[in-house]
């Protein structure tokens, strides 16, 4: 079974199906969710389409998708103008948040549904319907579970049938919309790993659709962050989360700090203290310092620290965290400190920061 399977995948990577957006966009009555937008994807990459409710992605999914028509730009597949194409003819293999799998049919059945569907000339004869089926859940690991229907199963295995029905069509690409939303954590991380180790083996192309940061930066090659219907960010899960393109990027990825102030003369200016603010990142006017938790450290007071006070200490899943104000800041700054200091701030008590990493943006308006 393994190795017919390999010969299969080197025929789908053969066939190189990259895919290239080019000024699409999409209104509903009136309003803008997506606007025209530009995105090339390389053949065989795993990529995440990752922003907050209504920033446009699963309407991005679903024009891909053929599931929507595009109001302009083009859609291509494999170098292939697929922009007026139906979803049948895109040969898309698309898995639903909520599975979609027919409740009446088996394991086997619900895998094998698409290549039952196709017209007659173009239906693998039984053998070899069989056979690829067989592949197929043997590769996603329900081989055990063929005969069952998708009320025996749990919500992870019944994610793992889907997926195996969407391969079964032999796609260009795999699209999938939330395909955990609707599983437990613990699941959702198994799930989220398996796949990936599947996507090594089977080479297709893949976009999904996420609105967890810690899923698309763990699971993709590449992380395309969404919002407002416009892409953000475009870049690989490490540059994404450690070099932000925009305030709202550095905001929307992990947990993040603020502080106001103003750019004069390169430094940042806020009540109490002055910092570097790199070129290029806001020339002059009002602007807003963006750090992390994990980037705020104790230190011994002195120019390029900032003075703050404790206001709570809590213990959260094995790290010490500080819920400490600063003068003329509405916005409490959390630090995230090692738990094995000789001796933990407490509540009301004067500490120093020093900043290892942090951003400078300009504040819109």
């Amino acid at each position: 079974m393994a190795k017919a399977w390999r010969i299969r995948r080197d025929r789908i990577e053969r066939k190189r199906m990259e895919i290239l957006i080019e000024g699409i966009s999409k209104q509903f009555d009136g309003f803008a969710a997506l606007s025209p937008i530009d995105l090339a994807i390389p053949s065989g990459q795993l990529v995440a389409l990752l922003g907050p409710s209504g920033s446009g992605k699963t309407t991005l999914l679903r024009l891909l998708a053929g599931l929507e028509p595009v109001d302009a730009g083009r859609i291509v597949f494999g170098g292939k103008d697929a922009t007026r194409l139906s979803l049948r003819e895109r040969k898309v293999g698309f898995v639903f948040q909520h599975y979609a799998l027919f409740p009446h049919m088996s394991v086997f059945e619900n895998v094998a549904f698409g290549l039952r569907s196709r017209p007659r000339k173009q239906r693998p004869n039984e053998a070899d319907l069989v056979a690829r089926v067989n592949t197929l859940l043997e590769l996603v690991q329900m081989e055990a579970f063929r005969d069952r229907l998708p009320g025996q199963l749990s919500g992870g295995q019944r994610q793992r049938v889907a997926l195996a029905r969407a391969m079964a069509i032999d796609p260009t690409v795999l699209l999938l919309d939330e395909p955990f939303g609707a599983l437990d954590a613990k699941v959702r991380i198994e799930l989220r790993r398996w796949l990936r180790k599947l996507h090594d083996e089977t080479g297709f192309t893949t976009l999904f659709v996420t609105h967890d940061q810690e899923e698309a930066l763990e699971l993709a090659d590449r992380v395309v962050v969404m919002n407002k219907g416009r892409i953000e960010q475009d870049d690989t899960p490490d540059r994404v989360y450690s070099h932000p393109a925009s305030a709202f990027v550095f905001d929307f990825l992990g947990r993040s700090n603020q502080i106001l102030g103003e750019v004069r003369d390169g430094l940042f200016h806020a009540d109490g203290f002055s910092l570097p603010a790199a070129s290029g990142d806001c020339a002059a006017g009002p602007a807003t310092l963006f750090v992390r938790p994990h980037d705020l450290s104790l230190a011994a007071s002195g120019d390029s620290t900032i003075a703050a006070r404790v206001e709570m200490v809590m213990h959260l899943a094995g790290r010490i965290t500080l819920d400490a104000s600063l003068p003329g800041q509405t916005r409490p700054l959390l630090i995230d400190i090692a738990g094995d200091l000789p001796r933990i701030p407490q509540r009301g008590e004067s500490i120093s920061l020093a900043l290892r990493h942090y951003r400078v943006f300009c504040t819109p308006g």
